[in-house]
């Protein structure tokens, strides 16, 4: 017997069962441990090599789901190898009657975890037999659970670009998205902002159901998106600071329904609270304020700049984790560059 394999392949065995379980089943736990770190060293390695390479950051999504399918079917074969290894003659060859070697434990696992062996090796004793048993069955359970992570993972990345092509539609600036929704012929009605119920309640709600995906499969932080108009790391920035400018930017008798942007305003914070699982952190500095001028052009009445300025100091906190959130993905913050358009 070799303890030291034996106690290698159980603790293997372990860690690659919790990472499973944990990653695909732990709706509010995030990625495992071992799967959260290979997402976050792999993102880093892409962005130091090709920096912000829009194409090459859009393999990092598909990199990261196969390499992690990778490494749990590895990690389970090489535990299961070592644990065979540390027993005292777990298999002998049905040919010849030898004790298995490195290779044939390599073997006997493979097959065994993916099919029911093919009758090279046998266990030795009723305590392999059980073992050989439990090594089909982790096979069969844990490729199924990654092949139902990899469908869920593949859904919910349609619903993150639909969601920014929603919100980009509207505007690829907070100042746009507000001019977009201005209803200048008010008139008597006194609702100029008629019309954007419908868009900003759908918007919140595909934004609560995104924040719900990423705290499930926090990997949906590193599909990045060729397109600034699919990416979800500038659709939630340029959403948020457009609630900022309906709240604090337009005088109150001009406001959206105040209940209608708080309500907004919570799926932004739900989608705040993922960045953690994904190792994102806020930007040591606040960005660059919108600027109501853009909206004055179009005729939309606004407060003043220092009482606007004096508003977002109580946000800055907010706008951080914003800007944190465009830059971990490879973007720069949405007022920058022409008129409408996000440049990389």
């Amino acid at each position: 017997m070799e303890p030291l394999f034996l106690v290698a392949g159980i603790v293997t065995l372990a860690a690659v069962i919790v990472d499973i379980i944990w990653t695909t089943l732990w709706v509010d736990g995030g990625s495992g441990p071992l799967s959260g770190r290979l997402t976050t060293t792999v993102w880093r390695l892409l962005r130091r090599i090709r920096r912000n390479d829009s194409r090459a950051l859009s393999l990092a999504g598909p990199l990261i789901l196969v390499l992690t399918l990778a490494m749990w079917i590895a990690l389970l074969w090489i535990g299961w190898t070592l644990l065979f290894a540390g027993g005292t003659v777990a298999l002998v060859s049905v040919h010849t009657g030898e004790p298995a070697d490195w290779s044939g434990y390599l073997y006997y696992v493979a097959y065994t975890m993916f099919t029911n062996g093919n009758g090279d090796y046998t266990p030795t004793s009723p305590t392999w037999e059980i073992a050989s048993s439990f090594t089909t069955a982790t096979g069969m359970a844990f490729v199924t659970l990654g092949v139902s992570y990899v469908l869920s993972v593949l859904g919910s990345v349609a619903e993150k670009r639909a969601f920014a092509s929603d919100v980009t539609g509207l505007g690829e600036r907070s100042e746009a998205f507000v001019r977009a929704s201005w209803n200048e012929n008010a008139g008597e009605a006194n609702e100029p902002f008629r019309g954007l119920e419908l868009p900003l309640e759908s918007m919140a709600t595909q934004l609560s159901l995104l924040a719900e995906q990423h705290k499930s499969y926090p990997i949906l932080h590193y599909y990045h998106s060729e397109s600034g108009d699919e990416a979800s790391a500038l659709a939630v920035p340029i959403l948020d600071e457009a609630l900022t400018l309906y709240r604090h930017g337009v005088p109150a008798d001009e406001q959206v329904e105040p209940t209608l942007v708080e309500t907004a305003r919570a799926s932004t914070d739900s989608y705040l609270e993922t960045l953690d699982a994904a190792f994102i952190e806020p930007a040591d500095e606040v960005p660059p304020k919108p600027d109501l001028e853009r909206l004055r052009e179009e005729g939309i009445p606004t407060v003043s700049d220092a009482e606007f300025g004096d508003e977002l100091e109580d946000l800055s906190e907010r706008r951080r984790k914003l800007l944190g959130i465009v830059r971990a993905d490879a973007w720069e913050w949405p007022p920058v560059g022409d008129e409408d358009d996000v440049t990389r």
